[in-house]
């Protein structure tokens, strides 16, 4: 386990830590969300011990191993075989002890014909792929994973998230795939505003509660100023009146003590929409026998691909692409300002117009004049955005565009392209953004290219993956031989049960969750109520009202405290009995 206590950190005058505490218990896998620059690499960098806590520690026990994925690429053996195995536990030995570097490499898209080559004559994705396989063969006790997806393929990452789902020990995961974190995570712990939150279940169970917490600070907050307002209207009243000066300092000592909550600042969203282009035809573009390799005596990567993109005419005079392309943020000029690079990608330069996509942008103000040599890869993302925002398109390019950004930026990209009115080609390794928004499949697979009509979960449930398929048959192998003779009627019927008991179960635990917020919200607008009333009787000086009201008070306050515990465990429940059903469901499998 890992436990951290009181950390601070700051870079200047920016707060990226207070008080931060939290502890990760002993097989729990957490996914570490939070916005760009708020401070997840700057975590996993003080629990490596590559930074330090301004104050604070983190505590681990005695022969604790912590293994992460490294960028930084070195290697010293031959072959890619011995590297992965440099990296095997002291309990890796006899005839298991390559086996276990072998499956991982295979399972990270690593051919056995690879094992042989050098690691240095392996691309710049592959390294790094070589690196992830090296630390899960480590096997260590904490497993930290910053964006451990980004330069995998989609089998690779369906394979990986089966690795992680069966991780005994500790994991804290780094992704902006929501989906793929929530698929191989047992508790989700967020960043937010220099604090750190942990909860049992997905990121949108952190989420839901953060914003209750600050819906909550909000109001209170609103009717603290609206109070001290009335008290300090008190004071100025009856300050010069000799019968009300007991009164008066009272309620002057009152507010002297009472702590006067700050507005929270708010927090900026990607919110955009992309420049569409007016398109009368059918088809933006048509593709007729293409083909590529890259070595002409060599194997073709693509032989004779055609597909057409619509909109329903032919390649048109009027089509007008946009792209993002991993590459092109080395393209960024180090030397121009975020401002500068939108202007040039503005049609007229308009200074105004590249300034508000700015603003969109989350560049507001002087950030806009931040040299691009200054700024993360996030927010270089962000900027090749902007420069697609201000360049009127009926098609989009878009080539891994989400591998620099945070979790609420990829949502927010999802969102804008799937309301734009053009056409869009989308390279993702992302099966989240392929089921949001891809209508039509270009696959690569089993070395050929080919197109697929229909959504990818109609390409998962009629083709499949290639590389699962050894998974898939051994899997079926291992079943019973009276699971194989389950007819497809009884199956419907085992799972209408299943459904009805889990809509029936599930159903009476939301009830309660519904009534616990609804008697929270009742409970917090009678604490209003009786404080204004407790204002009143206290100026009137009425005692036994006074008496009866704080008592009111308190027990409300106690009720609410109450709930919010009970609120807590109903959602836990709730959330443990839907994986329970999820999982008993996906069990029973249509033959």
């Amino acid at each position: 386990m890992i436990q951290a206590d009181n950390l601070n950190k700051s870079y200047g005058t920016q707060v990226i830590f207070h008080n931060v505490g939290f502890t990760v218990n002993p097989g729990e896998r957490v996914g570490l969300v939070g916005r760009n620059g708020h401070g997840k690499t700057t975590l996993f960098r003080i629990i490596l011990g590559l930074d330090k806590a301004d104050s604070g520690v983190i505590n681990t026990p005695n022969g604790y191993a912590i293994g992460h994925l490294s960028q930084h690429i070195k290697f010293s053996e031959k072959t890619i075989l011995q590297e992965a195995c440099l990296c095997l536990s002291d309990s890796d030995t006899g005839i298991n002890e390559t086996y276990k570097a072998e499956t991982i490499l295979m399972g990270l898209g690593f051919s056995t014909a690879d094992f042989e080559i050098n690691p240095m004559d392996l691309s710049g994705g592959f390294q790094i792929r070589l690196n992830l396989a090296k630390v899960l063969v480590s096997d260590p006790n904490l497993l930290l994973l910053d964006e451990p997806t980004n330069y995998l393929d989609i089998v690779s990452m369906r394979w990986l998230g089966q690795f992680l789902r069966n991780w005994k020990k500790e994991l804290i995961i780094i992704t902006h795939d929501r989906s793929f974190m929530d698929s191989v995570t047992t508790h989700t712990m967020a960043i937010h505003r220099c604090r750190v939150k942990k909860v049992s279940g997905p990121t949108g169970k952190v989420y839901s509660q953060l914003l209750m917490e600050e819906e909550i600070y909000e109001k209170t907050r609103s009717n603290d100023e609206k109070k001290r307002k009335e008290v300090e209207q008190f004071i100025n009243r009856f300050r010069a009146k000799a019968t009300k000066a007991r009164a008066v300092q009272s309620r002057i000592k009152s507010l002297q003590k009472r702590d006067e909550k700050e507005k929270l600042d708010e927090l900026r969203n990607l919110e955009f929409t992309f420049n569409a282009a007016p398109f009368t035809g059918r088809q933006f573009m048509e593709i007729k026998d293409l083909s590529f390799g890259f070595d002409p005596e060599g194997p073709r990567l693509i032989d004779g691909l055609s597909f057409y993109v619509g909109k329903n005419i032919r390649n048109h005079k009027h089509l007008k692409l946009a792209y993002f392309g991993q590459t092109n943020i080395i393209r960024l000029d180090k030397e121009k300002t975020v401002e500068q690079e939108i202007m040039d990608a503005h049609p007229d330069h308009n200074r105004g117009v590249a300034r508000g996509i700015c603003g969109v942008m989350m560049f507001s103000g002087d950030s806009a004049l931040k040299k691009v040599s200054v700024l993360s890869g996030g927010e270089k993302s962000r900027v090749l955005l902007g420069k697609l925002l201000v360049s009127p398109a009926n098609m989009l390019l878009l080539d891994e565009p989400t591998n620099h950004l945070d979790m609420e930026s990829t949502e927010s990209l999802v969102e804008a392209v799937d309301e734009f009115s053009g056409s869009v080609i989308i390279v993702t390794h992302s099966e989240m953004i392929l089921h949001a928004l891809a209508s039509r499949l270009i696959v690569f697979d089993d070395n050929r290219v080919f197109v697929f009509e229909g959504t990818y979960q109609d390409f998962l449930d009629r083709v499949g993956w290639k590389d699962e398929e050894g998974i898939v048959q051994k899997h079926n192998k291992s079943s019973s031989a009276s699971d194989s003779r389950v007819n497809k009627k009884q199956v419907r019927r085992m799972r209408a049960e299943l459904i009805n008991e889990k809509s029936r179960i599930l159903g009476g635990l939301q009830k309660k969750i519904d009534a616990a917020e609804q008697e929270i919200v009742c409970l917090e607008e009678k604490i209003d109520n009786d404080n204004k009333a407790l204002l009143d009787a206290s100026v009137k000086g009425d005692g036994e009202i006074i008496k009866d009201l704080s008592k009111a008070l308190h027990d409300s306050k106690s009720s609410v405290e109450r709930l919010f515990v009970e609120l807590e465990l109903l959602h836990e429940k709730f959330d443990s009995r839907t994986k329970e059903y999820e999982e008993k469901l996906n069990s029973v499998i249509e033959q």
